[in-house]
């Protein structure tokens, strides 16, 4: 029934119809339910059965881990923080989580998880909704298909941002994001920058005190919180005192292993190290993400965390801290398993991948451990390397183009 009234008013939308310009928003509909219906007439060089939206499609469900951590986590850390003496966020989402009556147990896991969904669903909404709307302007001005790159950009968006971010910082922050990051650039495949990264950072400086310190990472007010107990991330309490992150002293605990699950405030869907993995293996079994890349970042965090180790500092206590800790701390394993690796602002050549990850690998370390007023490092770090990643596969390009010429003027 749904294939047949799709039939029925694809005339109206196709060149000559009625609403011809409105195409791309029926295509998008029309390939989104089913196989697009375009087959090769001749025979092709390469036939594969991985197109563009089996491969965003694929990158969502490998985000489908972080996303329920998320939602679990964001309500977990909400509790804790309430049972510690911190106050209910007096706003909507508060007063229609009580009306379920489940009360704010950090033991109950549906209630962390419900309450955690009133935060990041909404989020997630105002997402797709903005950001959604300004891929179909742009698509129905140029006349181009909607491409379902989108779907990966508005979920991972969300997951890099705290629970009590405005939702009018949201829209504005994807607006810029997918516009300026992207659609100026040409689109989908064209731009340099990845959007939902360029979205973070448009927000983190444009509006630091929504996005950074240590109160937006808990869903609760702090204000009457015991001396001593912060809502702060991981990271940034690890900058303000390493001994306390790694030795688990005073009321503010994390072991490594409470960083490596991710029951620690910090952004909604980076804190879970554990689930990032999950996706990692999802993305690298299907051969959607690279394992160069991540490996490059791997090798390149443990170079120089290893160099600063042995360096270390009476005055910086980050010169200390070990490999081990930097990759479950903050956004590394998140922006390793699905920002690095995002095809479109990376490097697209083997050894360029490697050098692309490794350059990320070591620039987070040297933003965390040298930079005293920002303590994550992995946002510019991507940010930083994908302005390189042209320049990267240049070079292995040409010395490939090199090679073929020397065989064949030896023939």
């Amino acid at each position: 029934m749904l294939r047949k009234m799709l039939d029925k008013l694809a005339h109206s939308f196709e060149k000559g119809g009625k609403h011809e310009k409105l195409y791309p928003l029926y295509e998008a509909a029309d390939t989104f339910l089913y196989t697009p219906p375009d087959v090769a007439k001749r025979d092709s060089h390469v036939r594969d059965a991985l197109d563009l939206k089996r491969m965003m499609t694929t990158v969502v469900i490998a985000l489908l881990p972080c996303v329920l951590f998320a939602m679990y986590n964001t309500g977990l850390q909400a509790h804790l923080m309430i049972a510690k003496g911190a106050a209910p966020l007096d706003n909507w989402q508060t007063a229609l989580f009580q009306m379920f009556g489940l009360g704010f147990d950090p033991a109950n896991i549906l209630a962390c998880f419900l309450h955690g969904a009133i935060y990041f669903l909404p989020v997630y909404i105002v997402t797709m909704a903005i950001g959604g709307n300004c891929e179909a302007l742009f698509s129905v001005v140029r006349k181009h298909e909607i491409n379902e790159g989108f779907l990966v950009t508005g979920l991972l968006f969300p997951l890099t941002l705290p629970p009590t971010i405005p939702l009018w910082q949201v829209a504005l922050g994807i607006a810029f994001g997918v516009v300026l990051g992207k659609e100026v650039f040409g689109g989908t495949g064209m731009n340099v920058l990845n959007p939902a990264l360029t979205a973070r950072a448009f927000l983190f400086f444009a509006y630091p005190a929504q996005i950074s310190g240590d109160q937006p990472w808990v869903a609760a007010n702090l204000a009457a919180l015991p001396q001593g107990v912060s809502g702060a991330t991981a990271l940034g309490r690890a900058a303000a005192d390493p001994g306390v992150v790694m030795n688990s002293a005073g009321d503010w605990t994390a072991t490594w292993w409470d960083c490596f699950v991710g029951t620690i405030p910090g952004s909604m869907g980076e804190t879970s190290t554990l689930c990032c993995l999950l996706g990692a293996a999802v993305l690298i079994i299907t051969r959607v993400g690279s394992w160069r890349t991540m490996l490059g970042v791997v090798l390149g965090t443990l170079a120089l965390s290893s160099m600063l180790n042995a360096i270390g500092s009476q005055t910086n206590q980050l010169f200390n801290l070990p490999f081990e800790w930097h990759v479950v701390l903050g956004g590394w394993a998140f922006g390793t398993v699905f920002m690095a690796t995002d095809p479109v602002s990376s490097a697209f050549t083997d050894t360029g991948k490697l050098i692309y990850g490794f350059g990320i690998g070591a620039l987070v370390v040297l933003v965390r451990v040298v930079n005293p007023a920002y303590p994550e490092g992995m946002m510019l770090a991507i940010l930083f390397m994908n302005m390189f990643a042209p320049l990267i596969d240049h070079f292995f390009v040409q010395a490939n183009i090199k090679r073929r010429l020397a065989r064949h003027g030896a023939a």
